[in-house]
């Protein structure tokens, strides 16, 4: 396996593919999306056990102190670097919250993850991307505690928004912005 960083060219066609997807699932979601006020979302961080409840859309415009509170609560755990979390997989979050009548907080496995983290799990795990997503802030492994995983799965693969992995022998679902896809980790 190559172990350079992307270059240019990749990044750019990587960044092209998110705002397809993207794209994608503003169209597919576009008159749920609209239709709100506001879009909220709760977090509990299963490795620092921060918890927040942001209302991260509101009045057609992101909230960037919101955002700013979610990459905190998201950011990677083991090196405390914060990174900025895609507000395309927080919509892509709300609207599987919406899918699945949720109201209690989704528990966060791992959301942003440093490169240097990246590479450290990689080295460990086949489970985990040598150039995962997770490094970008498009990608994050959840679970809900009143939802089974497996109906939690279905709805995220109904959304088609992005990746959905399911892993559950770890008791969570990955989801990322990139094309879709499905696999079982």
């Amino acid at each position: 396996m190559n172990s350079r960083s992307p270059s240019l060219p990749e990044l750019r066609r990587r960044r092209f593919l998110a705002l397809g997807a993207g794209a994608a699932l503003a169209l597919a979601a576009g008159p749920v999306l609209a239709a709100r006020g506001e879009r909220r979302l709760a977090f509990v961080n299963l490795h620092t056990g921060e918890s927040l409840q942001a209302v991260y859309w509101q009045e057609g415009r992101y909230v960037a102190e919101e955002i700013a509170a979610i990459n905190h609560v998201l950011r990677d755990h083991r090196s405390a670097e914060v990174g900025a979390i895609e507000p395309q997989l927080l919509d892509l979050m709300f609207l599987l919250r919406q899918r699945l009548g949720m109201e209690r907080p989704y528990q966060v496995v791992s959301a942003y993850r440093s490169p240097q983290t990246n590479a450290m799990l990689s080295q460990h795990s086949s489970g985990v991307a040598k150039n995962s997503l997770h490094m970008e802030g498009r990608a994050i492994d959840v679970r809900l505690p009143d939802k089974e995983l497996k109906r939690m799965l279905r709805a995220a693969r109904e959304l088609h928004g992005g990746g959905v992995g399911y892993y559950p022998r770890s008791g969570f679902i990955h989801l990322d912005t990139g094309p879709f896809r499905t696999w079982r980790g």
